[in-house]
Formats: C-alpha cells, sequence, structure tokens
C-alpha cells in the first residue's frame, strides 16, 4: 500500500512514466486507497464505539425514555463514525490535488448511508420487540390456562421477593388469579422482564435516529466546510469539535437519566478519541506512513 502516495517528482526516467501519465494512474489508485481507508476505518470505528457503549450499559442500567434514548443512540453512533471516517479518509488523501472534495464526498456518503442505516435497524429491531412480547404474551396466556398451579407458584415466588408472607400473601395471590389480566400483566412484567410495545413507536424511533444520526454526523463535517482545504486543520479542528459535542451529549444524558454528569461526559469524550485515533492509524498504516509527511 505504500505505493498509494508514491511522489511523482521521485520517479527516475527510466520508469517509463511521466508526470501526465502518473496523474491520471496515480489519483485513480489513490482514490481507491482512500475509499478502502474509509470502509476500513468505517467498521474499526463502530466496533471500538459500541464495545464501550456496551460497558456503559451495564454500569448504568436503568430503563431510559424512549425519546431521550433514541436521540442518544443515533447522534452519538453517527457523529463517531462519521469522525473516524472522515479523519481517516483526511490524512490518508492529504497528496490528492483536492483532498476537501473526496473528504466532503466521503462525509456526506457516510452520514445519509448511516442514518438510513440506523433508522431502519431502530424500526425492525423496535417491529422485533413488539412481535417478541406478543409472541410471549400469548405463550403466557397459554400456560396460565394449562399450567394453573405453576403459574400461581410463579407469583407467589414474585411476591416473596417483595416481602409478602403468610396469610397476607395468600390473600394478595388469590385477589391476583381471580383477575386474570392483572395475573398476565405481572407475569409479563415480573417474570419476563417485558414491557409492552407500542405499535407507533417503531415509525418515531426510526424517524428520531435517522434524523439524530444526519444531525450528529454533520458535527464533525462542519469544521472541513468552514475552513476549507486546510485539511490537517479542519481535521484537527474537527476532532476538537466532535470531542466537545460527545462530552457534551454524555453530560446531558447523565443529568436527563442517571449517573454523574461530568464523569459520563469524559467517557463518551474518550470514546471519541480512541475512535479517531483508530481512524488516524488505519489511513497512516495503508499509506506506509506517508500519509503525514508534509
Amino acid at each position: 500500500m505504500s505505493g498509494c502516495y508514491e511522489n511523482p517528482s521521485r520517479l527516475s526516467p527510466s520508469t517509463g512514466r511521466n508526470s501526465t501519465s502518473y496523474g491520471v494512474a496515480g489519483r485513480n489508485r489513490q482514490m481507491r486507497c482512500a475509499h478502502w481507508v474509509g470502509a476500513g476505518i468505517s467498521m474499526a470505528t463502530r466496533f471500538a464505539f459500541w464495545r464501550k457503549i456496551d460497558e456503559q450499559a451495564l454500569a448504568e442500567k436503568h430503563a431510559q425514555p424512549g425519546l431521550l434514548s433514541d436521540f442518544i443512540l443515533g447522534s452519538q453512533d453517527g457523529l463517531v463514525n462519521v469522525l473516524g471516517v472522515i479523519l481517516g479518509v483526511a490524512v490518508a488523501s492529504r497528496h490528492l490535488s483536492n483532498p476537501l472534495a473526496i473528504v466532503l464526498a466521503g462525509g456526506f456518503a457516510a452520514t445519509f448511508a448511516e442514518s438510513i442505516s440506523m433508522g431502519a435497524v431502530a424500526y425492525t429491531s423496535t417491529v422485533a420487540r413488539r412481535d417478541h412480547y406478543l409472541a410471549e404474551r400469548q405463550r403466557e396466556l397459554e400456560e396460565m390456562q394449562t399450567m394453573p398451579d405453576l403459574e400461581r407458584q410463579e407469583v407467589r415466588e414474585i411476591l416473596e421477593r417483595w416481602d409478602f408472607h403468610g396469610a397476607e400473601l395468600e390473600e394478595l395471590l388469590e385477589k391476583i388469579v381471580s383477575k386474570p389480566k392483572a395475573w398476565l400483566e405481572i407475569m409479563m412484567a415480573h417474570e419476563l422482564n417485558l414491557a409492552p410495545v407500542d405499535s407507533a413507536q417503531a415509525r418515531k424511533s426510526a424517524v428520531l435516529v435517522g434524523i439524530a444520526a444526519i444531525v450528529g454526523s454533520l458535527i464533525p463535517l462542519v469544521p472541513f466546510i468552514v475552513i476549507g482545504s486546510n485539511i490537517i486543520v479542519g481535521a484537527i479542528v474537527s476532532l476538537a469539535v466532535s470531542t466537545l459535542a460527545l462530552f457534551a451529549i454524555g453530560w446531558w444524558k447523565a443529568r436527563t437519566t442517571i449517573g454523574r454528569p461530568t464523569r459520563s461526559g469524559v467517557q463518551m469524550a474518550i470514546i471519541g478519541i480512541a475512535s479517531a485515533l483508530a481512524g488516524f492509524g488505519i489511513a497512516y498504516l495503508v499509506s506506509g506512513g506517508s500519509a503525514v509527511t508534509p
């Protein structure tokens, strides 16, 4: 891959390639390299980001409001993924005649592909959760009819976990099993730990996650648009702005749900920095180290 950034001024006449012939072939080769760099960075960035998010989810395992969690999901994923892509592409394509065009083209392509993908995932995952809930509800209802004694015992165990005992427990148990709807809802919520999913929620989640992904993806792109052709400065400013935005998202998430705002913000900012460095590292390796040589 080191040939991706071969300098035509260093070619000897014996190679048989003049600057004109090199220009076409070289630009094509460099553009292909930039494309594959972007694809690799996207995968690495996504892996690093979601691994860290999973760790945070284990530490902060409390329910979040649906709309808030959808917005956070979309904006975080869009920002971090596009940041990693454009930083790597910027470093890898800086020797081209118009690297800004490649960075913006790759960035906007990733933005809209990301928003559509995230919206579709949000829709299908919500529909899957709804279908799973309905299937489990039907199964639980059948078990209440065919195995009532076993289901009564499960309710008894739930009440015991709530510190009901003796006559009080038996009285409450009889009241619950005499009301099939209440019995079923208790089993769904406290045995299976499942909550009902509104049919309209799938569409709402898809739209919100898609829009949030676009908003998040544009944050690292704006510095390149404002600064212009100075790709390295644009990359540095993009990294700084994106890190601040990630800190703000993490801080806001903790303020509106649970957790310590500053710690949450710092964790989210570290995710962005790590992802960006992963993109830079891949670009550096793919380009054979010449990507960072002035």
